[in-house]
């Protein structure tokens, strides 16, 4: 279904300032633990936050990171239609992984990925999760987990879905990738760090 290009900036806006809300940061710095910038890799996402020590706010920012992307696809979905939520999702995705008051660097997207998931294709979003269980409990890699997750889902979307969702979430696996640069170059030199790993 098409939209109309005025729909389509605001349902990107609309998702991209909800997808740039820095939940991390927030609740690290209401917790009295600083700014989660400084410390591991300078990511604001959950990952980076557990390594406060604090796994309940690890576990509150995976939460609410996947909630703003399912947010944005569902409000759009009720207000402008299926295109609509597309635009918003990938919205979404870009305010978590590029916030502009943030200089632009944002989270690398996982969380966010599979609340978009949620919201356009709910069994997708379980395959994600069993995806990188099964990846994660071989390697653990947390990183090659959600990399091979992302490409996973995308051929599932492809099979068994429409076209524009399945652009859309091979859109954000590409920036995932992206953005995951680092621990790519890591897992390829044998130095990325595996779950439950010390130091």
């Amino acid at each position: 279904m098409e939209i109309s290009t005025t729909t389509a900036i605001v349902s990107l806006v609309f998702g991209y300032l909800l997808g740039s809300i820095p939940f991390g940061l927030w609740l690290t710095r209401v917790a009295g633990l600083g700014d989660v910038r400084k410390i591991g890799s300078g990511n604001i996402g959950a990952t980076n936050v557990l390594r406060t020590g604090n796994k309940g706010l690890a576990a509150a920012t995976l939460l609410l990171d996947m909630l703003k992307g399912t947010a944005a696809v569902v409000a759009a979905n009720l207000y402008a239609g299926e295109t609509a939520s597309l635009v918003a999702g990938f919205g979404a995705f870009l305010g978590h992984c590029f916030p502009a008051w943030l200089g632009f660097k944002g989270g690398k997207g996982v969380a966010t990925f599979v609340g978009i998931l949620i919201g356009l294709a709910w069994p997708v979003a379980l395959a994600f999760g069993a995806i990188w269980l099964g990846v994660a409990a071989l390697t653990r890699y947390s990183s090659l987990a959600a990399l091979i997750a992302t490409v996973g889902v995308t051929i599932i979307m492809f099979l068994a879905y429409p076209l524009a969702p399945a652009l859309t979430v091979m859109a954000l696996t590409i920036i995932c990738w992206a953005k995951h640069h680092a621990n790519i170059a890591r897992l390829l030199d044998g130095s990325e760090s595996r779950i439950g790993a010390k130091g």
